[in-house]
């Protein structure tokens, strides 16, 4: 019922499109299928703010100008990545504990089968361009930490400071309040007493705050690529890194099937190899919907023999290659999104909550 619910919602809430043709999409065939030609250009993004319209509308002049979906792909991640208000990937998302900017991207195109991916990435604002360079230059999959810098400046990117003040003022504060018994933080005799300042609205709990943002399309030719971008967990350990680069975890692509991407506690999507396992399932004949449900139940079945209260935070999205979609989350108390740019317009398709129980 609940993946019927969603279908429906999102024919509803597509922009300018006909209304016979979306409320019922039974009785005239998939609505991405255009007459005639096949499979009708799509890009979708896990990012749902106006930085992720706006990355949608970028990606798809390209594709709508017949351009391909890996140029489609990177021109969407950079929209993001460069957005410093973004506190999630690229310039302003938030840092390690030692207050530096540390960058993980993979990048994947279907058509070719290749790949890349960069993990530790720091003064680069856009690393997943630094992944396709990767994936187009290199007999290698992935380059990191300093490995990755040097080759991103043989290849001209230029080197920033990704701090942004707003990144280093919450970084700030997780350490004032990381203990009572540090020297961090105002005197005591003031606490409780400071102004919070505008940001404190978004992170009113400063601990383990996830960003991810993953970008997957098909252009007019039928060909599937996606990349995965993020800052990481906030305040990780130097070094860290987690699923967003590693091919078969944060990201995969298969021309004949379509593609998958996690964002979420990346620990548990490494382990699981959720979007191969995604993909694996849609191969299988499950719809993309399906398929990261399935991804969500599977991981928690690990989880549930040790610990059956665990329920960490992922949210998955999927593509097929008959232009299907899918999103579903662990965990929450709203219906995740994802941003979905066709040829009728942009919307937002809302997917559905694999354990509801568990907030």
């Amino acid at each position: 019922m609940k993946n019927s619910i969603s279908r429906r919602n999102f024919f509803l809430k597509t922009a300018g499109a006909g209304t016979g043709l979306f409320i019922f999409p039974s009785l005239l065939g998939n609505p991405f299928q255009k007459a005639g030609r096949g499979i009708t250009p799509l890009i979708i993004t896990s990012h749902t703010n106006e930085t992720g319209k706006n990355a949608m509308e970028a990606g798809w002049e390209i594709l709508k100008a017949g351009g391909t979906a890996v140029d489609a792909v990177e021109k969407a991640a950079n929209t993001i990545e460069v957005d410093p208000e973004d506190t999630s990937v690229g310039y302003g998302g938030l840092p390690n504990e030692k207050g530096v900017v540390q960058l993980d991207s993979s990048f994947m195109d279907g058509k070719t089968y290749s790949a890349g991916a960069v993990g530790c990435l720091e003064n680069i604002k856009t690393p997943s361009s630094v992944a396709r360079k990767v994936m187009e230059h290199t007999d290698h999959v992935l380059l990191v930490g300093q490995g990755a810098l040097e080759f991103a400046r043989a290849w001209g990117f230029k080197e920033e400071n990704l701090l942004t003040e707003k990144a280093r003022k919450i970084w700030l504060r997780w350490k004032e309040e990381l203990s009572p018994n540090d020297d961090w933080g105002v005197p005591e005799h003031l606490q409780g007493l400071t102004e919070k300042e505008a940001y404190w609205h978004d992170f009113p709990d400063i601990e383990n705050h996830y960003g991810t943002t993953n970008v997957l399309a098909i252009d007019v030719n039928g060909n599937v690529a996606g990349c995965t971008t993020t800052s990481g967990l906030s305040f990780k350990l130097n070094g860290r890194v987690g699923d967003s680069p590693i091919i078969g975890a944060g990201l995969y692509v298969d021309n004949e099937i379509g593609a998958a991407g996690a964002t979420g506690r990346g620990e548990d999507v490494i382990k699981s190899c959720a979007s191969y396992y995604m993909v694996l399932k849609m191969k299988e004949g499950r719809t993309p919907q399906q398929a990261c449900e399935d991804a969500l139940h599977m991981i928690i079945d690990r989880y549930r023999k040790v610990n059956p209260r665990f329920f960490p935070s992922e949210k998955f999205v999927a593509i097929n290659k008959a232009g299907d979609l899918g999103c579903a989350t662990m965990k929450g108390k709203r219906n995740p999104q994802m941003s979905v740019r066709i040829e009728s317009g942009f919307t937002k398709y809302e997917g559905t909550i694999a354990f509801p129980e568990a907030l």
